[in-house]
């Protein structure tokens, strides 16, 4: 049984989530419905998510971010996740990836579908090999009964390493950083040892078959993404991503949903390339991007390279930014991690949906400009895609007796003598009275 959004809009059906991106995104449903079934947008929706409340990733839809959290063998529990997971809601993650590689993953994963209103993705790939004592021993049949399990859990979208082929591994060898991809090292790692073709590759119509029954999007992972400037746009990602073209015209045709995944770090002046050779080759399916970041020399502040990449990218039409955290190269993140990361990325993805003239997405910048000129500062906080850190800098800069008072018509940078915008009003008022 094919319960898909795309099959269903292919049968000329405007289902209730696509009325809901409708609604959210400033769009008519049968444009919506017509995107969904060329596969230039997906709606993330599985149907056991319940509690779900879809929402558009695709061309034509504002961008999205991504938020990852997580635990691992060193680090973090159910309580921690779950404080990550509402970290990233409450500032406006649009998806949350569970990347959970420790203990208790099926009843993490349960635990934050079950509280999330967000779409939920996973790597199945980190609890197939969880699962099992030794890596090589991976197989087919194992990915599949992961893929399986979280799906009936509810899991949204599932990143799959099913394009690195054996014929790409040399390609990456000269490679200044090789594989970065946990899932695509350890899929290359498996090739390698036995001399066979990738499990996922050659079992990919039975993937499709799952995706089908529980409508799972598929996130085509780029295994063979750069992990560093010198390796940006290189044969062995292009190769890759070719074959991701290949597998996206494969799952359409069973009418299950995709998106492809993307880079990684890339120099500024090859963003726009890796964006429009995405669309080249994968038919202008949504593409989701880690970043990326634009240089490789700011640990510590990755959520900032990430930004500028991420907000030229969706300029170009990105449908979706991966966050990074300040973490980035460095640990796993924590909930103010996750904050930060989050910040970074919504002021990219709206700064490039302001340029790219999405319906109605300026409008609270010019709120918070007429609020910002008549001195409303709780106007101002609220308008904030972080109030709180707005407000408690505002605090924090103003004179004791001065710091709970939001009616001044000054902050401490300018005072009330340098003030430009009180300043402006006095003009103003001279010249009315004149």
């Amino acid at each position: 049984m094919n319960v898909t959004q795309m099959y269903r809009a292919r049968q000329g059906e405007i289902t209730p989530a696509m009325e809901t991106v409708a609604r959210s995104e400033q769009l008519e449903p049968e444009f919506v419905r017509s995107e969904v079934a060329r596969g230039r947008m997906v709606i993330t929706a599985n149907i056991n998510h319940k509690n779900l409340i879809p929402m558009g990733i695709g061309l034509n839809a504002r961008c999205k971010i991504n938020a990852n959290i997580g635990n691992s063998k060193l680090s973090s529990g159910c309580k921690e996740e779950l404080e990550k997971l509402d970290m990233a809601i409450r500032y406006g993650a649009d998806t949350v990836m569970d990347l959970s590689t420790g203990e208790d993953i099926n009843t993490i994963r349960q635990a934050i579908i079950d509280h999330s209103t967000v779409p939920i993705g996973t790597v199945p790939m980190y609890q197939a090999v969880e699962e099992i004592e030794d890596p090589l021993d991976l197989s087919g049949r194992k990915i599949l009964d992961v893929i399986e399990q979280q799906a009936r859990q509810g899991v949204d979208y599932m990143t799959v390493h099913c394009g690195i082929l054996r014929q790409h591994i040399p390609m990456a060898m000269d490679r200044t950083t090789g594989i970065v991809s946990r899932g695509g090292s350890l899929m290359a790692q498996w090739m390698q040892r036995h001399e066979k073709e990738n499990p996922i590759y050659e079992h990919y119509d039975e993937l499709l078959e799952i995706c089908q029954k529980y409508d799972v999007t598929l996130s085509l992972g780029d295994s063979l993404r750069p992990g560093c400037l010198a390796d940006a746009s290189d044969k062995a990602q292009l190769s890759e991503l070719a074959i991701l073209g290949e597998l996206c015209k494969r799952a359409w045709e069973k009418d299950v949903q995709v998106m492809i995944e993307g880079p990684g770090h890339v120099p500024i002046d090859q963003i726009e390339y890796n964006v429009k050779k995405q669309m080249e080759l994968c038919h202008e399916a949504p593409f989701y991007v880690l970043g990326p970041l634009v240089t490789d020399i700011a640990p510590g502040y990755d959520h900032i390279t990430g930004a500028i990449g991420g907000a030229l990218a969706a300029y170009y039409g990105v449908s979706m930014l991966c966050y990074v955290t300040p973490k980035e190269h460095l640990g796993l993140p924590n909930a103010e991690d996750v904050r930060n990361g989050i910040i970074a990325f919504k002021i990219a993805a709206h700064s490039a949906n302001i340029a790219r003239r999405f319906p109605g997405v300026r409008d609270r910048d010019d709120e918070m400009s007429k609020a910002r000129f008549s001195f409303d500062w709780e106007k101002q906080f609220s308008l904030a895609l972080d109030p709180e850190r707005a407000r408690q800098y505002r605090m924090e800069s103003m004179p004791e007796e001065l710091r709970n008072d939001c009616t001044t018509h000054h902050c401490s940078m300018c005072g009330p003598k340098f003030c430009s915008m009180n300043i402006s009003h006095q003009i103003m008022d001279t010249a009315q009275n004149q």
